[in-house]
Protein backbone atom coordinates (compact mmCIF):
# COMPACT_ATOMS: atom_id res chain seq x y z
CA UNK A 1 0.00 0.00 0.00
CA UNK A 2 1.48 3.57 -0.64
CA UNK A 3 1.03 6.13 1.95
CA UNK A 4 0.85 10.01 2.73
CA UNK A 5 3.11 11.34 5.29
CA UNK A 6 0.59 13.25 7.77
CA UNK A 7 3.40 15.92 8.96
CA UNK A 8 2.35 18.27 11.55
CA UNK A 9 4.19 21.83 12.28
CA UNK A 10 5.07 23.55 15.07
CA UNK A 11 8.22 24.35 17.21
CA UNK A 12 10.49 23.99 20.42
CA UNK A 13 9.47 27.06 22.05
CA UNK A 14 6.46 25.29 23.32
CA UNK A 15 6.22 23.32 26.62
CA UNK A 16 6.14 19.64 26.74
CA UNK A 17 2.12 19.79 27.55
CA UNK A 18 1.28 22.04 24.35
CA UNK A 19 3.50 19.29 22.43
CA UNK A 20 2.15 16.62 23.73
CA UNK A 21 -1.58 17.52 22.90
CA UNK A 22 -0.52 18.83 19.30
CA UNK A 23 1.04 15.58 18.59
CA UNK A 24 -2.24 13.84 19.93
CA UNK A 25 -4.29 16.24 18.32
CA UNK A 26 -2.02 15.21 14.74
CA UNK A 27 -2.27 11.44 15.43
CA UNK A 28 -5.94 11.51 15.77
CA UNK A 29 -6.30 13.68 12.41
CA UNK A 30 -4.33 11.22 10.75
CA UNK A 31 -6.15 7.88 12.01
CA UNK A 32 -9.47 9.74 10.60
CA UNK A 33 -7.72 10.78 7.07
CA UNK A 34 -6.60 7.07 6.90
CA UNK A 35 -9.80 5.73 7.32
CA UNK A 36 -11.44 7.68 4.68
CA UNK A 37 -8.95 7.61 2.33
CA UNK A 38 -6.97 4.04 2.92
CA UNK A 39 -8.59 2.53 -0.39
CA UNK A 40 -6.16 4.85 -2.42
CA UNK A 41 -3.34 5.03 0.03
CA UNK A 42 -2.64 4.86 3.52
CA UNK A 43 -2.24 8.19 5.72
CA UNK A 44 0.70 7.46 8.19
CA UNK A 45 1.36 9.82 11.46
CA UNK A 46 4.81 11.37 11.33
CA UNK A 47 6.31 12.96 14.73
CA UNK A 48 5.26 16.51 15.33
CA UNK A 49 8.15 18.70 13.62
CA UNK A 50 9.48 21.17 16.28
CA UNK A 51 13.29 22.82 14.58
CA UNK A 52 14.89 22.73 11.37
CA UNK A 53 16.95 19.72 11.92
CA UNK A 54 13.21 17.61 12.51
CA UNK A 55 11.69 19.27 9.48
CA UNK A 56 14.74 18.09 6.98
CA UNK A 57 14.77 14.60 8.85
CA UNK A 58 10.85 14.15 7.64
CA UNK A 59 11.13 15.47 4.47
CA UNK A 60 14.43 13.81 3.26
CA UNK A 61 12.45 10.46 4.99
CA UNK A 62 10.01 11.26 2.58
CA UNK A 63 11.45 11.33 -0.30
CA UNK A 64 13.91 8.33 -0.01
CA UNK A 65 10.81 6.33 0.90
CA UNK A 66 9.92 4.50 -2.54
CA UNK A 67 6.26 3.56 -0.89
CA UNK A 68 5.37 7.18 0.00
CA UNK A 69 3.65 8.94 -2.94
CA UNK A 70 3.14 12.21 -1.26
CA UNK A 71 3.16 14.38 1.71
CA UNK A 72 0.00 16.32 3.57
CA UNK A 73 1.37 19.38 5.66
CA UNK A 74 0.06 21.12 8.11
CA UNK A 75 0.62 23.75 10.95
CA UNK A 76 -1.29 22.99 14.26
CA UNK A 77 0.89 26.05 15.74
CA UNK A 78 3.07 28.82 14.77
CA UNK A 79 5.73 26.80 12.78
CA UNK A 80 8.85 29.66 12.09
CA UNK A 81 9.00 29.28 8.63
CA UNK A 82 12.68 29.88 7.80
CA UNK A 83 13.27 26.22 9.74
CA UNK A 84 10.99 24.72 6.59
CA UNK A 85 14.17 25.90 4.31
CA UNK A 86 16.02 23.11 3.90
CA UNK A 87 13.27 20.50 4.21
CA UNK A 88 11.36 22.24 1.33
CA UNK A 89 14.30 22.12 -0.51
CA UNK A 90 14.64 18.50 -0.30
CA UNK A 91 11.38 17.49 -0.56
CA UNK A 92 10.74 15.43 -3.92
CA UNK A 93 7.33 14.19 -3.53
CA UNK A 94 4.17 16.07 -4.24
CA UNK A 95 2.69 18.59 -1.42
CA UNK A 96 -0.56 18.91 -0.56
CA UNK A 97 -1.09 21.83 2.23
CA UNK A 98 -4.03 21.40 4.17
CA UNK A 99 -5.50 24.28 6.10
CA UNK A 100 -7.64 23.33 8.55
CA UNK A 101 -7.80 22.80 12.29
CA UNK A 102 -8.33 20.29 14.70
CA UNK A 103 -11.19 21.54 16.45
CA UNK A 104 -14.51 22.65 14.41
CA UNK A 105 -16.03 24.92 16.38
CA UNK A 106 -14.52 27.72 18.86
CA UNK A 107 -15.04 27.05 22.65
CA UNK A 108 -16.66 30.46 22.65
CA UNK A 109 -17.39 30.25 26.88
CA UNK A 110 -14.17 29.09 27.37
CA UNK A 111 -11.47 30.25 25.01
CA UNK A 112 -7.95 31.36 26.70
CA UNK A 113 -4.17 32.01 25.28
CA UNK A 114 -3.40 28.11 25.99
CA UNK A 115 -6.04 27.47 23.12
CA UNK A 116 -4.97 30.16 20.90
CA UNK A 117 -1.40 29.43 21.30
CA UNK A 118 -2.03 25.64 20.46
CA UNK A 119 -5.17 25.85 17.96
CA UNK A 120 -2.90 28.59 15.73
CA UNK A 121 -3.30 27.42 12.00
CA UNK A 122 -4.63 30.40 10.89
CA UNK A 123 -1.54 31.92 11.66
CA UNK A 124 1.21 29.37 11.25
CA UNK A 125 -0.64 28.40 7.54
CA UNK A 126 0.02 31.71 6.49
CA UNK A 127 3.19 31.75 7.88
CA UNK A 128 4.07 28.11 6.33
CA UNK A 129 2.89 29.23 3.24
CA UNK A 130 4.58 32.46 2.60
CA UNK A 131 8.36 30.27 2.41
CA UNK A 132 6.66 27.80 -0.13
CA UNK A 133 5.10 30.73 -2.48
CA UNK A 134 9.02 32.49 -1.83
CA UNK A 135 10.69 29.21 -2.51
CA UNK A 136 8.91 28.45 -5.16
CA UNK A 137 7.39 25.38 -4.41
CA UNK A 138 4.33 23.95 -6.42
CA UNK A 139 1.95 22.49 -4.26
CA UNK A 140 -1.65 21.68 -3.66
CA UNK A 141 -3.51 23.94 -1.10
CA UNK A 142 -6.89 22.58 0.48
CA UNK A 143 -8.95 24.95 2.95
CA UNK A 144 -11.44 23.27 4.94
CA UNK A 145 -12.29 21.53 8.18
CA UNK A 146 -10.86 17.92 8.12
CA UNK A 147 -13.78 15.80 8.65
CA UNK A 148 -16.09 17.73 5.88
CA UNK A 149 -17.02 15.60 2.75
CA UNK A 150 -15.80 17.99 0.00
CA UNK A 151 -12.92 18.30 2.18
CA UNK A 152 -11.83 14.85 2.29
CA UNK A 153 -12.86 14.36 -1.70
CA UNK A 154 -10.53 17.15 -2.03
CA UNK A 155 -7.91 15.01 -0.59
CA UNK A 156 -8.72 11.95 -2.27
CA UNK A 157 -8.18 13.40 -5.14
CA UNK A 158 -4.84 14.47 -4.67
CA UNK A 159 -3.41 11.06 -3.83
CA UNK A 160 -4.88 9.36 -6.47
CA UNK A 161 -3.06 12.19 -8.56
CA UNK A 162 -0.28 11.67 -6.25
CA UNK A 163 -0.58 7.98 -6.66
CA UNK A 164 -0.64 8.26 -10.62
CA UNK A 165 2.51 10.31 -10.41
CA UNK A 166 4.42 8.07 -8.63
CA UNK A 167 3.28 4.88 -11.05
CA UNK A 168 4.22 6.88 -13.88
CA UNK A 169 7.88 6.95 -12.41
CA UNK A 170 9.96 3.88 -13.73
CA UNK A 171 6.93 2.73 -15.91
CA UNK A 172 8.05 0.77 -19.03
CA UNK A 173 6.12 1.77 -22.30
CA UNK A 174 6.89 -0.71 -25.58
CA UNK A 175 6.97 0.47 -29.18
CA UNK A 176 6.74 -2.03 -31.64
CA UNK A 177 7.91 -0.64 -34.36
CA UNK A 178 8.64 3.16 -34.47
CA UNK A 179 6.90 6.51 -35.09
CA UNK A 180 4.13 6.44 -38.39
CA UNK A 181 6.47 8.20 -40.94
CA UNK A 182 6.42 11.18 -41.64
CA UNK A 183 3.83 12.33 -38.77
CA UNK A 184 4.92 14.90 -36.58
CA UNK A 185 2.35 15.31 -33.62
CA UNK A 186 2.76 11.45 -32.49
CA UNK A 187 6.52 11.96 -31.78
CA UNK A 188 8.33 13.29 -28.90
CA UNK A 189 11.88 13.19 -26.81
CA UNK A 190 11.75 9.65 -25.40
CA UNK A 191 14.48 11.02 -23.04
CA UNK A 192 12.89 13.84 -21.97
CA UNK A 193 9.66 11.70 -20.93
CA UNK A 194 11.72 9.35 -19.43
CA UNK A 195 13.68 12.74 -17.47
CA UNK A 196 10.45 14.39 -16.55
CA UNK A 197 7.82 11.84 -15.90
CA UNK A 198 9.66 8.36 -15.37
CA UNK A 199 8.60 6.80 -18.26
CA UNK A 200 11.49 4.59 -19.75
CA UNK A 201 10.55 4.45 -23.88
CA UNK A 202 12.11 1.75 -25.89
CA UNK A 203 11.76 0.25 -29.26
CA UNK A 204 11.03 -3.50 -30.09
CA UNK A 205 10.88 -4.93 -32.82
CA UNK A 206 7.70 -6.89 -34.04
CA UNK A 207 10.17 -10.46 -34.55
CA UNK A 208 10.04 -10.21 -30.32
CA UNK A 209 6.36 -10.48 -30.64
CA UNK A 210 6.22 -13.08 -33.68
CA UNK A 211 8.70 -15.25 -31.69
CA UNK A 212 6.00 -15.48 -28.75
CA UNK A 213 3.35 -15.75 -31.01
CA UNK A 214 5.33 -19.28 -32.74
CA UNK A 215 5.51 -20.37 -29.26
CA UNK A 216 2.09 -20.26 -27.40
CA UNK A 217 0.30 -23.46 -26.74
CA UNK A 218 -3.63 -23.92 -27.86
CA UNK A 219 -4.61 -24.14 -24.46
CA UNK A 220 -3.35 -20.49 -23.78
CA UNK A 221 -5.19 -19.57 -27.77
CA UNK A 222 -8.68 -21.70 -26.34
CA UNK A 223 -8.53 -19.78 -23.42
CA UNK A 224 -8.35 -16.53 -24.71
CA UNK A 225 -11.40 -17.60 -27.25
CA UNK A 226 -13.28 -18.35 -23.79
CA UNK A 227 -12.92 -15.24 -22.32
CA UNK A 228 -13.93 -13.43 -25.85
CA UNK A 229 -16.79 -15.33 -25.78
CA UNK A 230 -18.15 -14.47 -22.04
CA UNK A 231 -17.48 -10.88 -22.66
CA UNK A 232 -18.37 -10.19 -26.16
CA UNK A 233 -21.11 -11.27 -28.70
CA UNK A 234 -19.31 -13.33 -31.52
CA UNK A 235 -20.87 -12.17 -34.53
CA UNK A 236 -18.71 -13.75 -37.36
CA UNK A 237 -18.47 -17.28 -38.76
CA UNK A 238 -14.51 -16.69 -39.11
CA UNK A 239 -13.48 -18.13 -36.24
CA UNK A 240 -9.87 -18.48 -37.41
CA UNK A 241 -10.05 -14.72 -37.73
CA UNK A 242 -11.07 -14.27 -34.20
CA UNK A 243 -8.42 -16.88 -33.28
CA UNK A 244 -5.22 -14.88 -34.89
CA UNK A 245 -6.42 -11.89 -32.60
CA UNK A 246 -6.53 -14.64 -29.74
CA UNK A 247 -2.82 -15.69 -30.00
CA UNK A 248 -1.78 -11.87 -30.75
CA UNK A 249 -3.16 -10.77 -27.10
CA UNK A 250 -1.81 -13.96 -25.88
CA UNK A 251 1.70 -12.91 -27.10
CA UNK A 252 1.13 -9.47 -26.01
CA UNK A 253 0.31 -10.39 -22.44
CA UNK A 254 3.37 -12.57 -22.06
CA UNK A 255 5.55 -10.03 -23.51
CA UNK A 256 4.08 -7.35 -20.86
CA UNK A 257 4.50 -10.04 -17.87
CA UNK A 258 7.87 -10.53 -19.38
CA UNK A 259 9.19 -6.67 -19.85
CA UNK A 260 6.73 -5.49 -17.06
CA UNK A 261 5.29 -2.72 -19.91
CA UNK A 262 2.37 -0.81 -18.40
CA UNK A 263 1.79 0.65 -22.22
CA UNK A 264 2.46 -0.36 -25.54
CA UNK A 265 2.20 0.99 -29.04
CA UNK A 266 2.13 -0.28 -32.46
CA UNK A 267 1.70 0.80 -36.55
CA UNK A 268 0.22 -0.42 -39.18
CA UNK A 269 3.38 -0.05 -41.03
CA UNK A 270 5.34 -2.65 -39.31
CA UNK A 271 3.57 -5.77 -39.03
CA UNK A 272 6.11 -8.09 -40.73
CA UNK A 273 5.06 -11.66 -39.57
CA UNK A 274 1.53 -10.41 -38.56
CA UNK A 275 -1.62 -11.73 -40.66
CA UNK A 276 -3.71 -9.11 -39.09
CA UNK A 277 -3.25 -5.34 -37.51
CA UNK A 278 -3.58 -6.59 -33.64
CA UNK A 279 -7.34 -5.04 -33.19
CA UNK A 280 -9.57 -6.73 -30.96
CA UNK A 281 -6.30 -8.59 -29.22
CA UNK A 282 -5.37 -4.32 -28.54
CA UNK A 283 -9.00 -3.67 -27.73
CA UNK A 284 -9.07 -6.06 -24.73
CA UNK A 285 -5.86 -5.86 -23.58
CA UNK A 286 -6.83 -1.97 -22.98
CA UNK A 287 -10.18 -2.84 -20.82
CA UNK A 288 -7.89 -4.21 -18.02
CA UNK A 289 -5.90 -0.91 -17.70
CA UNK A 290 -3.07 -0.74 -20.20
CA UNK A 291 -2.56 1.87 -22.26
CA UNK A 292 -2.22 1.96 -25.89
CA UNK A 293 -2.18 4.33 -28.89
CA UNK A 294 -1.57 3.27 -32.49
CA UNK A 295 1.43 4.66 -35.17
CA UNK A 296 3.95 4.90 -32.50
CA UNK A 297 2.32 7.34 -30.80
CA UNK A 298 4.32 6.53 -26.81
CA UNK A 299 3.17 9.77 -25.33
CA UNK A 300 -0.81 8.90 -25.22
CA UNK A 301 -0.04 5.66 -24.93
CA UNK A 302 1.84 6.39 -21.39
CA UNK A 303 -0.28 8.91 -20.49
CA UNK A 304 -3.36 6.46 -20.75
CA UNK A 305 -1.76 4.07 -18.59
CA UNK A 306 -0.75 7.38 -15.80
CA UNK A 307 -4.75 8.57 -16.64
CA UNK A 308 -6.06 4.98 -15.90
CA UNK A 309 -4.26 4.18 -12.43
CA UNK A 310 -5.20 7.99 -11.55
CA UNK A 311 -9.50 6.78 -12.22
CA UNK A 312 -9.11 3.54 -10.13
CA UNK A 313 -11.96 3.10 -8.09
CA UNK A 314 -13.89 5.94 -10.09
CA UNK A 315 -17.32 4.84 -11.65
CA UNK A 316 -16.67 5.69 -16.12
CA UNK A 317 -14.62 4.74 -18.40
CA UNK A 318 -10.82 5.96 -19.32
CA UNK A 319 -8.99 4.89 -22.72
CA UNK A 320 -7.53 6.16 -26.19
CA UNK A 321 -9.54 7.77 -28.93
CA UNK A 322 -8.94 9.53 -32.12
CA UNK A 323 -10.58 12.93 -33.45
CA UNK A 324 -11.90 11.12 -36.40
CA UNK A 325 -14.94 13.02 -38.55
CA UNK A 326 -18.00 15.29 -37.97
CA UNK A 327 -21.63 15.79 -38.36
CA UNK A 328 -22.28 19.44 -38.66
CA UNK A 329 -25.79 20.68 -38.90
CA UNK A 330 -25.01 24.55 -38.07
CA UNK A 331 -25.07 24.74 -34.27
CA UNK A 332 -25.64 20.87 -33.38
CA UNK A 333 -22.33 19.80 -34.63
CA UNK A 334 -20.98 16.38 -33.14
CA UNK A 335 -17.81 14.52 -33.49
CA UNK A 336 -17.25 11.33 -34.07
CA UNK A 337 -14.14 9.70 -32.37
CA UNK A 338 -12.98 6.50 -33.47
CA UNK A 339 -9.94 4.48 -34.97
CA UNK A 340 -9.11 2.09 -38.02
CA UNK A 341 -9.87 -0.91 -34.80
CA UNK A 342 -8.62 -0.33 -31.47
CA UNK A 343 -11.09 1.63 -29.44
CA UNK A 344 -11.14 0.66 -25.65
CA UNK A 345 -14.62 -1.65 -24.91
CA UNK A 346 -14.80 0.44 -21.81
CA UNK A 347 -16.85 3.17 -23.74
CA UNK A 348 -19.51 0.71 -24.69
CA UNK A 349 -22.40 1.29 -24.43
CA UNK A 350 -23.97 -2.13 -24.42
CA UNK A 351 -22.31 -5.75 -25.11
CA UNK A 352 -19.67 -5.25 -27.99
CA UNK A 353 -19.64 -7.32 -31.12
CA UNK A 354 -17.10 -9.31 -32.28
CA UNK A 355 -16.72 -8.67 -35.98
CA UNK A 356 -14.36 -9.63 -39.45
CA UNK A 357 -14.15 -6.86 -41.97
CA UNK A 358 -11.81 -5.78 -44.08
CA UNK A 359 -8.91 -2.62 -43.75
CA UNK A 360 -7.72 -0.74 -46.65
CA UNK A 361 -4.84 -0.29 -44.58
CA UNK A 362 -1.65 -2.25 -43.65
CA UNK A 363 -1.88 -4.31 -46.46
CA UNK A 364 -2.57 -7.75 -44.38
CA UNK A 365 -6.03 -10.23 -44.32
CA UNK A 366 -8.99 -8.81 -42.57
CA UNK A 367 -9.00 -8.57 -38.53
CA UNK A 368 -10.86 -9.50 -35.78
CA UNK A 369 -12.94 -6.23 -34.04
CA UNK A 370 -15.15 -4.87 -31.57
CA UNK A 371 -17.93 -3.14 -32.42
CA UNK A 372 -20.02 -1.45 -30.19
CA UNK A 373 -21.64 2.62 -29.96
CA UNK A 374 -20.59 4.53 -27.63
CA UNK A 375 -21.57 5.54 -23.96
CA UNK A 376 -22.64 9.08 -23.25
CA UNK A 377 -22.10 11.39 -20.09
CA UNK A 378 -19.43 14.51 -19.45
CA UNK A 379 -15.80 13.92 -20.06
CA UNK A 380 -12.68 15.23 -21.27
CA UNK A 381 -10.39 14.88 -23.75
CA UNK A 382 -6.49 15.32 -22.69
CA UNK A 383 -3.62 15.67 -25.43
CA UNK A 384 0.05 15.55 -24.54
CA UNK A 385 2.17 17.39 -27.24
CA UNK A 386 5.82 17.79 -27.24
CA UNK A 387 6.79 21.39 -28.18
CA UNK A 388 10.45 21.20 -28.43
CA UNK A 389 11.18 22.79 -25.30
CA UNK A 390 9.06 21.38 -23.06
CA UNK A 391 5.61 19.30 -23.13
CA UNK A 392 2.19 20.31 -23.06
CA UNK A 393 -1.20 19.17 -22.24
CA UNK A 394 -4.15 20.38 -23.96
CA UNK A 395 -7.64 19.02 -21.61
CA UNK A 396 -10.95 19.75 -23.09
CA UNK A 397 -14.11 18.99 -22.03
CA UNK A 398 -16.33 17.71 -23.85
CA UNK A 399 -19.95 16.14 -23.71
CA UNK A 400 -20.39 12.63 -24.86
CA UNK A 401 -23.59 11.97 -26.65
CA UNK A 402 -25.73 9.15 -28.20
CA UNK A 403 -25.09 8.79 -31.94
CA UNK A 404 -28.22 10.77 -33.93
CA UNK A 405 -28.82 7.75 -36.81
CA UNK A 406 -27.35 3.75 -36.74
CA UNK A 407 -24.27 3.65 -38.68
CA UNK A 408 -24.50 -0.20 -40.17
CA UNK A 409 -21.68 0.06 -42.30
CA UNK A 410 -19.03 1.35 -40.29
CA UNK A 411 -17.44 -1.86 -38.95
CA UNK A 412 -15.62 -0.15 -36.04
CA UNK A 413 -16.09 1.68 -32.22
CA UNK A 414 -18.22 4.60 -32.11
CA UNK A 415 -18.06 6.89 -29.87
CA UNK A 416 -19.66 11.02 -30.28
CA UNK A 417 -19.01 14.26 -28.13
CA UNK A 418 -19.42 17.96 -28.70
CA UNK A 419 -16.74 20.37 -27.80
CA UNK A 420 -17.61 22.84 -25.58
CA UNK A 421 -18.08 25.95 -25.40
CA UNK A 422 -19.73 25.17 -28.77
CA UNK A 423 -17.47 23.58 -32.19
CA UNK A 424 -16.17 26.87 -33.71
CA UNK A 425 -14.29 27.33 -30.40
CA UNK A 426 -13.34 24.58 -29.24
CA UNK A 427 -12.15 23.05 -32.07
CA UNK A 428 -10.26 26.27 -32.81
CA UNK A 429 -8.60 26.44 -29.53
CA UNK A 430 -7.56 22.55 -29.77
CA UNK A 431 -5.99 23.59 -32.70
CA UNK A 432 -4.41 26.94 -32.07
CA UNK A 433 -2.85 24.84 -28.63
CA UNK A 434 -1.41 22.62 -31.21
CA UNK A 435 -3.59 19.34 -29.55
CA UNK A 436 -3.08 15.92 -31.17
CA UNK A 437 -5.51 14.24 -33.14
CA UNK A 438 -4.73 11.46 -30.79
CA UNK A 439 -6.37 11.29 -26.62
CA UNK A 440 -7.30 10.21 -23.56
CA UNK A 441 -10.75 10.40 -23.07
CA UNK A 442 -12.19 9.49 -19.39
CA UNK A 443 -15.44 10.49 -18.49
CA UNK A 444 -14.28 9.11 -15.35
CA UNK A 445 -11.80 12.08 -14.08
CA UNK A 446 -11.64 15.49 -14.51
CA UNK A 447 -10.15 19.18 -15.58
CA UNK A 448 -9.09 19.37 -11.68
CA UNK A 449 -7.27 15.66 -11.97
CA UNK A 450 -5.22 16.84 -15.17
CA UNK A 451 -4.53 20.11 -13.46
CA UNK A 452 -3.42 18.30 -10.42
CA UNK A 453 -1.20 16.08 -12.57
CA UNK A 454 -0.03 19.03 -14.38
CA UNK A 455 0.97 20.95 -11.36
CA UNK A 456 2.88 17.92 -9.84
CA UNK A 457 4.67 17.28 -13.02
CA UNK A 458 5.18 21.21 -13.60
CA UNK A 459 3.83 20.31 -17.30
CA UNK A 460 2.13 23.29 -19.13
CA UNK A 461 -2.02 22.90 -19.40
CA UNK A 462 -3.97 24.84 -21.40
CA UNK A 463 -7.62 23.43 -20.46
CA UNK A 464 -10.89 24.33 -23.20
CA UNK A 465 -14.22 24.36 -21.36
CA UNK A 466 -17.27 27.00 -21.19
CA UNK A 467 -15.44 29.59 -20.50
CA UNK A 468 -13.15 29.81 -23.23
CA UNK A 469 -13.14 32.55 -25.73
CA UNK A 470 -10.44 32.68 -28.52
CA UNK A 471 -8.63 35.66 -27.94
CA UNK A 472 -7.73 35.27 -24.19
CA UNK A 473 -7.40 32.12 -25.44
CA UNK A 474 -4.68 32.85 -27.96
CA UNK A 475 -3.02 35.44 -25.44
CA UNK A 476 -2.16 32.65 -23.05
CA UNK A 477 -0.41 30.74 -25.68
CA UNK A 478 1.61 33.95 -26.53
CA UNK A 479 2.07 34.13 -23.21
CA UNK A 480 3.31 30.91 -22.81
CA UNK A 481 5.78 30.60 -25.96
CA UNK A 482 7.38 34.08 -23.92
CA UNK A 483 7.89 32.28 -20.37
CA UNK A 484 9.19 29.07 -22.45
CA UNK A 485 11.73 31.36 -24.23
CA UNK A 486 12.95 33.23 -21.14
CA UNK A 487 13.38 29.84 -19.21
CA UNK A 488 15.94 28.51 -21.54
Amino acid sequence: MKKLYFITGSQDLYGEETLARAAEDSKEMAAYLNEKLRSVSEVVFQPVVRNSAEALGVCTEASADPDCVGVIMWMHTFSPAKMWIGALKALSKPMLHLHTQYNKRLPYGSIDMDFMNLNQSAHGDREFGFICTRLGIKREVVSGYYKHDDVIEKIRRFAQAASAVDFGRGMRVAMFGSNMRDVAVTDGDRVESEIKYGWNVNYYGIGDLCDIISGLTDGEIDGKMSEYSEKYVINTENAAAVREQAKYEAAIERFIERENISAFTDTFQDLHGLNQLPGLAVQNIMAKGFGFAPEGDYKTAALTAVLCKMAEGRSGATGFLEDYTYDLPQNEEIELASHMLEVSPVFAADKPKIEVHPLGIGGKSDPARLVFDGITGEGIAVSMVDMGDRFRLVCAEITLVKQPQPMPELPVARVMWKLKPDFAVGAAAWIYAGGAHHAVVSTALTVEDIRLFAKMTGTELVVIDEKTELNAFEQQLDMLDALAKLRR
